[in-house]
């Protein structure tokens, strides 16, 4: 059986088969926006363009020089990367077809 995180709960199990739902990167928008703030959104996005830098190797100078992450969020990601569910490798393998 599959390890499930401890917060996993049936509002979190419905919110993750919404997104799996979505076919169109315009069906994502309307879903995010009604979903969350901009700001969260655009935290997502920075958070996810930190991984695709460390894995990398860009430096927390050149990631917080071209993302605006503070060095607490690069570390955070980058702890992520390195104990993490692996949820960021599987995506930036998928997205980009790098292996870190």
């Amino acid at each position: 059986m599959e390890n499930y995180p401890r917060w996993r709960d049936g509002l979190t199990d419905q919110l993750f088969r919404a997104m799996l739902l979505l076919k169109k990167e315009k069906e994502c928008y309307s879903f995010f926006e009604d979903l969350a703030t901009i700001n969260e959104i655009k935290e997502f996005s920075q958070r996810l363009e930190v991984a695709r830098m460390l894995s990398e190797g860009s430096t927390y100078e050149e990631i917080a020089h071209k993302t605006g992450a503070s060095s607490a969020t690069i570390s955070r990601v980058k702890r992520c990367l390195n104990y993490g569910a692996d949820g960021y490798k599987l995506i930036l393998e998928r997205l980009f077809g790098k292996k870190k």
